[in-house]
């Protein structure tokens, strides 16, 4: 016996249509517009109504920080994927700057085993990129793994790779795709030492995107993204912060042809250097979340496709360290539970349209990692869906955050639009506030 989703609203390859889905073996089977005949399917199958609600495909994020293993006081792959399954987001890519670094296949492996047991979505890890390990580095299985994450920038433990010769191997040796935080550490340095002249210990966090510059953006950017053009390297340039960098991309090719995609977080796409007066450390961020006319900039580079996918960069720290001053509060937040309604509350606000919503969180990321049978609504795919209603008003309060750090940016914010279920893999894992606790996701596999 199947599934019978009936009555809902499918937003799916830049159409919206009312009709019905059925899933089987974790699949989707069929998909129906509304005035088929479906009489004979109800009579076999368990049937869940909509109710003429919004049916997604379920987004998929492919930059997470889940913590684990090593700083699981911050977060767990437990915890982060039952939020982000709460939030609509049914798959996930998970980086290599955990404790130990995953800089090894052994290493890479004990987190799929982790995730393995405890994910409630589906999942795939970054292999890490240092100065010494290249050899590791080139065993990864392009089959299994989304790809190669490298720290141009600040990172933890051995993951800054500043060695021109590394890079230069790894760009043009590396077969699967590159993916990089892009910062030039000397232009932050040299400003974090001008601003410690000029304030002492006690920097105001608003200074943060003029440490974290534009300049350590562009500069570091624009070395990446010619190391890509030089080598024909599959790269993927995460967190894109500023309007400068929209220079490097282009938009006229398309997506499944691009050998150069580039990543719009939610967090630079919603707030601006004013919000630091009240958010303080709480969105301090790297990349730095810089000025209005940024942030509006790249909003503008994701409705013309110069920028393709909109992810997290989910990096949840502890209340306490959060309220430390500038230099000792570390910089990320938590963002899988409310990025899917950020961006329905940039619909509601006539900035864009639910169609490009999913193309950008579903589509596109599914396209530019290659990732089999998902991010789309077509027969024979993974059940992977989100429930939204786009009328169902409610506020962000402690009481119902589930990242385990326990607070979010966007505390005290209401949004218009409620995740109602989500399907993983053809299973309701989450409804309406009730969780399948005994499911497990899958470990994504790759078109290449």
């Amino acid at each position: 016996m199947g599934t019978l989703l009936k009555n809902a609203k499918i937003v799916n390859e830049g159409t919206i249509f009312s009709g019905h889905i059925l899933i089987e073996n974790e699949r989707i089977a069929k998909v129906f517009k509304y005035d088929d005949d479906i009489s004979s399917f109800e009579s076999k199958n368990q049937l869940i109504d909509i109710k003429g609600n919004y049916l997604l495909p379920g987004a998929i994020d492919d930059q997470v920080h889940f913590r684990e293993p090593g700083l699981t006081h911050k977060a767990t792959i437990q915890t982060e994927s039952r939020a982000a399954v709460a939030g609509g987001i049914t798959t996930f890519m998970e980086m290599p700057n955990t404790i130990p670094n995953t800089l090894t296949q052994e290493l890479l492996q004990d987190k799929y085993d982790i995730a393995e047991k405890t994910s409630y979505a589906n999942y795939s890890f970054y292999m890490g990129a240092s100065n010494d390990n290249i050899e590791e580095v080139l065993k990864t299985d392009p089959k299994t793994v989304c790809g190669v994450k490298v720290f141009m920038g600040s990172s933890t433990g051995n993951m800054l790779v500043d060695n021109p010769k590394t890079l230069e191997e790894l760009f043009s040796k590396c077969k699967l795709l590159i993916a990089a935080h892009c910062e030039d550490e000397t232009t932050i340095r040299n400003n974090m030492a001008a601003y410690k002249e000029k304030y002492g210990e006690n920097i105001p966090v608003t200074c943060h995107p003029e440490i974290r510059s534009e300049e350590a953006c562009y500069k570091s950017s624009s070395f990446a993204i010619q190391l890509a053009k030089k080598h024909n390297t599959r790269f993927h340039l995460f967190h894109l912060s500023t309007a400068k960098e929209l220079e490097l991309l282009e938009n006229k090719t398309p997506l499944k042809e691009k050998r150069i995609t580039a990543e719009a977080c939610v967090h630079h796409l919603w707030f601006s250097d004013e919000d630091y007066k009240t958010k303080s450390n709480f969105i301090k961020w790297n990349p730095a979340v810089k000025k209005a006319s940024d942030r509006d900039a790249i909003l503008q580079a994701v409705l013309d496709n110069t920028i393709d996918v909109i992810a997290t960069d989910h990096a949840p720290h502890t209340f306490e360290e959060k309220q430390k001053l500038y230099f000792e509060a570390p910089s990320g937040g938590p963002l899988v539970q409310h990025a899917l309604v950020a961006m329905l509350e940039h619909y509601h606000n006539g900035k864009i349209s639910l169609e490009k919503i999913v193309e950008k969180m579903s589509h596109a990321v599914a396209d530019c990692f290659q990732i089999e049978n998902r991010g789309y609504i077509r027969e024979g795919y993974f059940a992977d869906f989100v429930i939204v209603d786009l009328n169902n008003p409610w506020t962000v309060e402690k009481s119902n955050i589930l990242y385990k750090c326990g607070w979010s940016p966007f505390e005290g914010n209401t949004f218009k639009s409620k995740i109602l279920q989500t399907f993983v893999n053809g299973s309701l894992v989450y409804n309406n506030g009730i969780f399948d606790e005994n499911y497990r996701g899958k470990r994504l596999t790759f078109n290449r």
